[in-house]
């Protein structure tokens, strides 16, 4: 069974741009506090991970960069959370083996919580980020 992540692409005009760059002024509240009104319903707070969500797909827009958003399942193959973290098949059930990632069994089948392959790879990228940083901070003495 293979895992399918849904995209939508949306390739950004110059009008597009200058529509999500007002949207942005006119956006309220601290960074990911937005709400929704319709007619003369009471205003609705948007959950504040989809208001960050949507703020930072407008900031993109408003720059006049294209935009991809996909969905993810919560759990994930070992072949779909491979080609995400960037590493074989093989390697991905190693990492599992010494417990590097969490996964569990469907069945005979190992699957991998998308969330746990999200924080790897956030936590692989902050390691990269120090050891770079480190590694500066040596050429710069």
């Amino acid at each position: 069974m293979a895992t399918t992540i849904a995209a939508h692409r949306v390739f950004v005009s110059d009008k597009d741009a200058a529509q999500a760059h007002h949207v942005l002024e006119t956006l309220a509240g601290p960074e990911g506090s937005l709400g929704v009104k319709r007619g003369e319903e009471a205003h609705r707070p948007v959950p504040r991970e989809v208001g960050l969500l949507l703020q930072a797909v407008l900031q993109a827009v408003a720059s006049g960069q294209d935009v991809a958003v996909s969905t993810v399942p919560r759990e994930l193959t070992t072949s779909t959370a491979a080609r995400l973290i960037g590493v074989s098949r093989p390697t991905l059930m190693r990492m599992i083996e010494r417990q590097e990632i969490g996964a569990h069994k469907v069945g005979s089948h190992t699957r991998l919580d998308s969330a746990d392959v999200f924080d790897f790879i956030r936590a692989r990228q902050d390691r990269r980020r120090a050891e770079f940083e480190a590694l500066r901070s040596l050429l710069d003495d």
